[in-house]
């Protein structure tokens, strides 16, 4: 990645702006200057990579609105947990192509929201041209930060992510280090499936504040270790050769004495945190505001203690706030 510190990515683009992962929440984000931005992939039933926060696609997408697609409704048991709605690989490419995208937080972003219906959903191959036009146009390098969700779910509904993500960082040129590139999960068999690629990225394991890995629950069952120990010394300690770096909740750096940037910069590894937002609902609370909810906060207070940790990157929603702020 460009040598900055910290980073600023926008998350999806720039959704506190424009819905999600559309083509103008990215759009937004390389104007306002951010160093790379973070898409989320999932498959559709004939292989094809889209960009979508979770394959469950109801509440960023018309979706609903389709009565030819009714019957595709449907439950799942998605990482352990039961979720009803539609989801990407009951769909081709060409049926999600038919589908407009949706603001995910209507309540909090009602701005964002009335782009709803007007943008078509994105293919990982499209991003990937938009980011290297974009670096052409802005005229600095744009990075890309490539999450990949779900990764165990859909090797076990016999879409394989590992040898989709590779074709399409191939075909689209940016498997070979021309631009600066991570991949990062909240599952690392998938990272060391993609790293023996030899694609050339860096690779983050994401880690939650509660909670473990559903690859490893499901191949350890209760012996699973939880994502906290991942980030005690001896279990960063275990990371070192097996990633670059890690991604955690910003909660887990602010709490009093969190040690976690400095802990894992001494064993070579970089940190990132998500995510960074201004409204109320998502500050801690000694950040909030009068005003509600979609109210901005003392957002700054709480990006200063961020910042302060020496985090390498950060996460925003409003990129023109993440790069005014942290830039």
């Amino acid at each position: 990645m460009p040598r900055k510190s910290p980073l600023v990515i926008g998350h999806r683009g720039a959704p506190g702006y424009r819905p999600e992962h559309s083509r103008s929440s990215y759009e937004l984000a390389f104007a306002m200057g951010v160093d790379a931005v973070e898409p989320d992939v999932v498959a559709t039933k004939d292989g094809v990579l889209v960009i979508r926060h979770e394959n469950e696609i109801s509440g960023t997408t018309d979706v609903a609105r389709h009565p030819q697609f009714a019957d595709r409704r449907t439950t799942k048991t998605i990482d352990g947990l039961p979720l009803t709605g539609w989801f990407t690989e009951d769909f081709t490419w060409d049926e999600l192509a038919t589908l407009r995208t949706c603001e995910r937080l209507p309540k909090i972003r009602t701005s964002s929201a009335s782009f709803d219906g007007t943008q078509p959903i994105l293919r990982l191959i499209d991003l990937l041209d938009m980011v290297r036009a974009a670096s052409v146009e802005h005229g600095r390098e744009i990075g890309m930060v490539l999450e990949i969700k779900h990764a165990t779910h859909f090797a076990s509904i016999g879409l394989d992510l590992v040898p989709l993500i590779e074709r399409d960082l191939r075909a689209g040129g940016w498997a070979d280090g021309e631009l600066p590139l991570v991949i990062e999960a909240f599952e690392s068999t998938v990272l060391a499936q993609l790293r023996e690629t030899g694609i050339a990225a860096s690779f983050v394991y994401l880690i939650e504040a509660n909670g473990k890995p559903f690859d490893l629950v499901s191949t350890l069952g209760r012996a699973a270790p939880d994502y906290s120990s991942t980030v005690t010394p001896a279990g960063l300690d275990r990371l070192r050769g097996e990633v670059d770096g890690i991604s955690v909740n910003k909660r887990m750096l602010l709490q009093p004495g969190s040690t976690i940037v400095a802990d894992a910069h001494a064993r070579g590894l970089k940190v990132f945190t998500w995510t960074c937002r201004p409204e109320n609902v998502y500050l801690s609370a000694p950040f909030r505001a009068s005003g509600g909810k979609a109210a901005f906060g003392d957002y700054e207070a709480e990006w200063q203690v961020i910042a302060d940790t020496g985090v390498d990157g950060v996460f925003v929603d409003h990129p023109d706030l993440g790069v005014a702020f942290f830039g």
